[in-house]
């Protein structure tokens, strides 16, 4: 399961970032989008955990969550009707054609490909030895023995059947895996489908563990989302049971009206594995349909249940889930929000330093929230390196690793422009507390030389939002010019300091002050070239 998840990922990484990017409030949308990652990539732990990682970086809300999970239901119940397909004895000849594409292929492309088959024919190889191994007269009969305690043609036994299937699903932390062993367990007929039905019902609980395990630590939203996960499977098995056999026998009913359809693909399809495929699918969508329209009341009560804790959010603006690192093509995601959160903090801390620069009063708030700002880039910058230099050691798709270092560096690059923002106005308290003003001449000159600044780097920013990789010619035009201002400044206030109109320590602090400046130019420039695709 996890070489078929993983290369699945690596395969639809691109369309999957387009999925993730396109969940909105809609709630249709955002379930839809849930099932067909999680038909992708053949795990609801997996779409559940990424989920989890994407409310706790803030780049989906909670409502968008509740949505995806929803779908993610849908999805996993995909695995059971791939499982129903008559195709196990193909497992082996799959996995060796894979395996030699997977160890000898040079193309990224198809090497990824040949691991996510390589899965599947591990799947369809293990389920076909498995049930090879259950019809053992003697295992078959050691088996049916010790399941006989599981007999779902009772209430108890109902309730027995789907405490088993929770806790099976709790340790091995897969339902794919859970629903894949009972369907064997059903065709080596050691249980019944009633039994298979009752182990499903169980399995839909016992999956919610992962989410669990994956907000352990994390933000308020990402634990709300995790419990509105909990919610959803919890009571949507409970109000099922009370109805369990009315459920069965309504599905075996749409069986035999399904009938024809099932008897021209026999030769296709696993009858009792279709069945309980039915089960599952029937049970998620269901609950879905019912679901749907109490997303917000479902989303009111988990903030009920997990209030608020500013305390302890706001000293911390970003958040890397390191569990987000099994899915890199999803995880670079959430390491391109923090960049971008870097570039807006850029631009809101050089338009707080020109306020300060132009005004005729102290700023002192101003102050104190740039030179926080300037702190916490510094953090954000050394979380995206650990973080995306943990995700890059792994196995990851060439585009990823080329994402993951183009991030790194700008990153680097934003963090070293909010160090020269903060010089800048440190050089100005330090002419304010030595009572050296700077001149209205020398205003005048700084305060023309930010602006072109500025706007240098508002420029650069949206370039990188839009990928205007054709940036470059025009930022080492306007860079040019931006050098070409700083020194024609610096050569007038060295006049003013031959003909002695400045003291030499505002001198100092001045001519540092327009350097830095130029500094700026520079690394907003080195941006430019990565938008460019410049190594």
């Amino acid at each position: 399961m996890k070489f078929m998840s993983e290369g699945m990922q690596a395969v639809a990484g691109s369309r999957l970032r387009k999925m993730i990017s396109a969940v909105t409030d809609h709630r249709i949308m955002a379930c839809c989008i849930g099932t067909l990652i999680t038909g992708i990539v053949q795990s609801s732990s997996v779409t559940t955990v990424m989920v989890v990682g994407f409310v706790n970086s803030g780049f989906m809300t909670l409502m968008q969550a509740i949505g995806v999970i929803l779908g993610a239901n849908i999805g996993t119940t995909v695995t059971a009707w791939i499982i129903a397909l008559k195709i196990s004895k193909y497992g082996l000849p799959i996995l060796g054609i894979a395996v030699f594409f997977f160890l000898f292929s040079k193309k990224e492309r198809i090497r990824y490909t040949a691991m996510a088959l390589l899965g599947v024919g591990m799947v369809f190889f293990g389920l076909q030895t498995m049930g090879g191994a259950f019809k053992t007269p003697e295992v078959k009969a050691y088996l049916t023995q010790l399941f006989s305690v599981m007999d779902a043609t009772t209430m108890a036994g109902v309730l027995k059947c789907a405490f088993f299937g929770c806790i099976a699903t709790m340790i091995v932390q897969s339902s794919s895996a859970t629903i894949g062993v009972t369907i064997v367990l059903a065709q080596g007929e050691i249980i019944g489908f009633d039994t298979a039905a009752a182990l499903v019902l169980g399995l839909n609980i016992g999956t919610t563990i992962t989410a669990w395990f994956a907000s352990l630590g994390t933000s308020t939203n990402a634990k709300r989302a995790a419990y509105a996960h909990i919610i959803f499977n919890v009571i949507g098995t409970l109000w099922l049971i009370p109805v369990f056999f009315i459920y069965t026998k309504g599905i075996e009913t749409i069986f035999v009206y399904l009938e024809d359809f099932f008897a021209k693909t026999q030769e296709g399809w696993d009858s009792i594995t279709a069945k309980i495929a039915l089960v599952h699918t029937g049970f998620n969508l269901i609950n879905t349909v019912i679901f749907l329209p109490l997303m917000g009341p479902l989303a009111r009560l988990v903030e009920k249940m997990i209030p608020e804790k500013k305390a302890n959010e706001i000293s911390r603006l970003t958040y890397f889930d390191m569990r987000m690192l099994d899915t890199p093509s999803l995880a670079i995601v959430q390491s391109r929000k923090q960049v971008k959160f870097m570039a807006d903090s850029v631009e809101k801390m050089i338009g707080w330093l020109g306020q300060i620069i132009s005004s005729d009063e102290q700023l002192d708030e101003l102050e104190r929230k740039l030179f926080h700002y300037e702190g916490i880039l510094d953090n954000v910058q050394k979380e995206i390196v650990v973080f995306l230099g943990e995700m890059i050691t792994g196995q990851v798709p060439h585009d990823v690793m080329e994402e993951a270092r183009r991030e790194m560096r700008m990153a680097d690059e934003y963090e070293s422009l909010s160090d020269y923002i903060a010089n800048v106005l440190k050089g100005f308290i330090k002419l304010r507390n030595n009572q050296l003003p700077l001149s209205d001449e020398a205003k005048l000159e700084l305060t023309s030389l930010h602006s072109l600044t500025s706007e240098y780097i508002q420029r650069i920013n949206k370039a990188e939002q839009i990928d205007d990789t054709g940036i470059l010619s025009q930022a080492e035009t306007d860079g040019n010019l931006i050098t070409r201002q700083m020194k024609d400044f610096r050569s007038q206030h060295l006049i003013r300091l031959s003909e002695e109109r400045v003291p030499a320590l505002k001198s100092l602090v001045y001519t540092d002050m327009l350097n830095n400046y130029r500094r700026m130019k520079d690394h907003a420039l080195n941006i430019a070239e990565v938008i460019a695709g410049e190594k």
